[in-house]
């Protein structure tokens, strides 16, 4: 049985090691660890140079995971993504080299830079957890955890990715500028040192039973009828909200639960509060509702639309909202 206080310490000693050297980033990496701990995905969004390549690569680093980064461009193929059988003169047969797939935390820098075929080949391994190349099947390393990146102004010369593939992705994150005084704080630390230095800086934080605990605490957080219905009013409200061509899918409403899950887990608790939906909920669905036109033209996003429906959606108080005693 998972010890929830337990699960708690190693998301605080995951996120202080990461904090050693991205500032100010404290509760984006925490939403890659929830991710992490209900084997979800991340899209991270946000103009270049705000740190979405430093945080995974520290993510990777604190977590103790295997990292491998890949630049999508126009001309990558598939097989630069999952591998390729390359002929061995000394053997005289085909060996199997793997490609960049083949590690627990994989970096999609620019996804939408690359070729709907390409970016197609990581969909494949990011539902199935396995690759296929050459009419031959290949499991991923376990656990596996995709982190993409894409840049919201440049888009010419990028594909956008398809609604389809982008509701695969557990959440999306926006990056955001840092404060004034973590900005300041980084010109200090790293004006003069060039990149900051991932490897020497960072101590790993958690072990694979570390993980499985967290997972296994993930899985047990129980929701009461009241919280349940919460986070069905919510759902529910995408669906009816007049601004909204389509809203959140089944599969998005058990996206936001697991996520919520876990976010309670990570703070040391085996029940769900209103809190842990509203603190995942617009980085979990902005991205599953589709506006209309007409809303669009009138320059609301995604997110702001979402905003608006949590702060319009009545959440339960008192014990209603206390799930210790749902099964």
């Amino acid at each position: 049985m998972a010890d929830f206080g337990r699960v708690h310490q190693t998301c605080d000693r995951v996120l202080n090691e990461i904090g050693k050297v991205v500032i100010g980033k404290r509760e984006q990496a925490k939403m890659l660890l929830r991710c992490l701990s209900v084997s979800g995905h991340a899209l991270l969004e946000d103009v270049p140079g705000t740190g979405k390549t430093l945080l995974a690569r520290s993510f990777a680093r604190a977590t103790g995971l295997t990292f491998k980064r890949i630049q999508f461009t126009p001309d990558l193929l598939p097989s630069d993504v999952v591998g390729v059988n390359v002929f061995s003169q000394k053997d005289g047969d085909f060996r199997w080299v793997p490609g960049p797939v083949f590690a627990n935390i994989v970096l999609a820098d620019e996804l939408n830079r690359a070729t709907p075929r390409t970016q197609s080949s990581l969909l494949e391994a990011m539902e199935e957890r396995q690759v296929t190349s050459e009419g031959q099947t290949r499991k991923l390393p376990s656990p596996f955890m995709v982190v993409a990146t894409q840049n919201p102004i440049e888009m010419e010369g990028t594909f956008p990715l398809p609604e389809a593939q982008v509701d695969r992705f557990l959440v999306k994150i926006d990056m955001g500028y840092p404060g004034r005084e973590e900005e300041l704080q980084i010109i200090e630390r790293y004006s003069g040192a060039g990149t900051p230095e991932v490897t020497g800086e960072i101590e790993v934080a958690m072990t694979q039973d570390d993980l499985e605990e967290m997972r296994e605490a993930a899985a047990s957080v129980k929701m009461s009828q009241e919280v349940g219905a919460y986070l069905m009013s919510l759902v529910e409200a995408t669906r009816e909200h007049p601004a909204l061509l389509l809203g959140v899918s089944p599969r998005g409403a058990l996206h936001l639960t697991r996520l919520a899950k876990a976010s309670a887990a990570l703070d040391g608790r085996d029940y769900l509060l209103p809190d842990d939906i509203k603190d995942v909920a617009v980085p979990c669905l902005a991205h599953r509702i589709t506006p209309k036109s007409e809303t669009s033209l009138r320059g609301k996003t995604r997110r702001e639309i979402m905003a608006q429906v949590l702060e319009d959606t009545p959440v339960p108080v008192g014990p209603a909202g206390d799930a210790r005693n749902g099964q």
